[in-house]
C-alpha cells in the first residue's frame, strides 16, 4: 500500500483516500461493499471464538443457547468493478490471526488431496471416522478463522459433491467466508451436470452469507487500460517503468500475494498477483515445460495479465516461440487483457526462414495487434462471465 494509506485501518479510509488521490472516482455501491467489510471485521474482533470448546464443541454444540454465530460476505458483480480489491483491502487489514486467502479452483484442489489421503489412513485403520470430511474440517477450522475467496466458482462435479458436506462443517465450526463472484449463489454450477449435488450448499451459503450485488456501471481496471499503451517495446528502462506505472494504477498499490495455481498435479508459480491481475516474465510461462493446459489455468485465474520481456525469437528459440504461440491463442479465446513488454513489435518478434512456427506466428502479431484495441480490452473475459 502506499505511504499515505499504510497507517489506516479500515477499508473504507482506504478507499476514500484512494478516490481523495484521484485513483479511483467515488462509487456509492463500492462504498456500501466497503462498510459491511468493515463491520464484519468489528464484528469478529468483538466476538472470539470460544477456544475452551474446541472444534468438535462448536460442531456439534448447537442448541445449547450460544450465540449467533458470525455471517461472512458473497460480493458478486461483472468484471473490474472492484469486488477483489475490496476483499483484497478486507483481508490485508484483517487483525484475525488466522486467515486464508485462495483462489477457490486452489482450494478445491487442495481438499481433494487431502481427500486422498485420509481416505488411505482410513484403509489402513489410522483413522477410525469412515467420512474423511470431518478431520479435513476440522484440521481446517483449526488453521483458519477468516476464508477468503477470489473468483468463487464451481464447475466441476466432485467439487459440487463435496461443498455441502464441507461447508456446513466449516459453517458450524465458526469459520467466516468472504468471496466474490460473477454471479449470484443461486446460478452457481448452472446446468451442470447432476446439480442438484449443489442445491443443499446453495441453501446453506445463502444462511450463513450476507449477497451483495456490487453492481457499478463502470469498468474501473477497463478504465485504468483504455488510453494506456498496452504493448510496450522495446525492453528498456522507459517501458519497464511504464509497466510498472500501469500495474500499480491497475492493483492501487495493494499488496500483492503469492499463489501457486493447480493443474492436473502440476504447480504454476504466480509470483505476483493482486485483483485479479497476474505479473509474469517470459522465462516463466515460455521457458519451462508449461502446456497449453497451463496456459488456460492461467486464463481461468486472471481477468489481466502483465508479460515481461519477450525477446526477439528465431528458429534456435523455436519451443520458447511455440509456447508463446499457445500462450497468446488461450488468452486471446478467452478475451484476458494483455499487457506486454516485448523487444520489437509483433510482426518482427519472430524471424525464421524455416519451421512451421514462422506460419503460425503470423496469426500471433495478428492477435497481439487486435489485443492492444479499445475493441478488445472492452470485451470481458470468457472466464469472468
Amino acid at each position: 500500500m502506499s505511504d499515505t494509506t499504510s497507517n489506516l485501518t479500515t477499508v473504507l479510509a482506504h478507499y476514500e483516500a484512494m478516490v481523495a488521490q484521484g485513483e479511483l472516482d467515488a462509487d456509492p455501491v463500492q462504498i456500501q461493499v466497503a462498510k459491511a467489510l468493515d463491520a464484519l471485521s468489528v464484528e469478529m474482533a468483538q466476538r472470539k471464538p470460544e477456544e475452551k470448546k474446541g472444534f468438535l464443541g462448536r460442531l456439534f454444540g448447537k442448541g445449547n443457547g450460544e450465540q449467533e454465530q458470525i455471517k461472512g460476505l458473497y460480493v458478486w458483480g461483472s468484471v473490474g468493478r472492484g469486488k477483489t480489491m475490496l476483499m483484497d483491502l478486507f483481508y490485508d487489514l484483517s487483525e484475525e490471526p488466522k486467515k486464508r486467502r485462495s483462489h477457490f479452483h486452489e482450494f478445491m484442489s487442495d481438499i481433494h488431496d487431502r481427500v486422498f489421503l485420509v481416505r488411505k489412513q482410513i484403509s489402513a485403520g489410522a483413522i477410525k471416522d469412515r467420512d474423511p470430511i470431518i478431520p479435513i474440517a476440522q484440521e481446517i477450522a483449526s488453521e483458519t478463522r477468516l476464508l477468503c475467496f477470489d473468483e468463487f466458482t464451481v464447475t466441476d462435479i466432485a467439487d459440487a459433491m463435496l461443498l455441502g458436506r464441507l461447508f456446513t462443517r466449516l459453517f458450524e465450526a465458526g469459520v467466516v467466508v468472504v468471496c466474490t463472484s460473477n454471479v449470484v449463489p443461486d446460478e452457481l454450477y448452472k446446468d451442470g451436470l447432476n446439480r442438484s449435488h449443489i442445491l443443499p450448499f446453495i441453501r446453506l451459503l445463502n444462511e450463513r452469507v450476507e449477497v451483495l450485488h456490487l453492481d457499478a456501471p463502470t469498468d474501473y481496471r477497463l478504465e485504468k487500460l483504455s488510453g494506456s499503451q498496452t504493448y510496450l517495446s522495446p525492453i528498456n528502462d522507459e517501458t519497464s517503468a511504464g509497466m510498472e506505472k500501469l500495474w500499480s494504477s491497475m492493483t492501487h498499490g495493494l499488496q500483492c500475494h503469492l499463489v501457486e495455481l493447480e493443474n492436473k498435479g502440476r504447480k504454476i508459480p504466480v509470483s505476483r498477483t493482486c485483483s485479479a491481475v497476474a505479473w509474469f516474465t517470459f522465462n516463466e510461462l515460455c521457458c519451462t515445460p508449461l502446456g497449453a493446459s497451463d496456459y488456460l489455468r492461467i486464463a481461468h485465474a486472471f481477468n489481466t495479465v502483465f508479460l515481461q520481456g519477450v525477446p526477439p525469437l528465431d528458429y534456435t528459440r523455436r519451443n520458447e516461440a511455440k509456447r508463446f504461440i499457445n500462450l497468446i491463442d488461450t488468452l486471446y479465446d478467452n478475451h484476458v487483457r494483455l499487457v506486454i513488454q516485448a523487444e520489437s513489435e509483433p510482426h518482427e518478434l519472430y524471424v525464421a526462414s524455416k519451421g512451421t512456427e514462422a506460419f503460425e506466428f503470423d496469426r500471433t502479431a495478428s492477435r497481439l495487434i487486435e489485443m492492444r484495441s479499445e475493441d478488445y480490452l472492452m470485451h470481458e473475459s470468457k472466464s469472468q462471465n
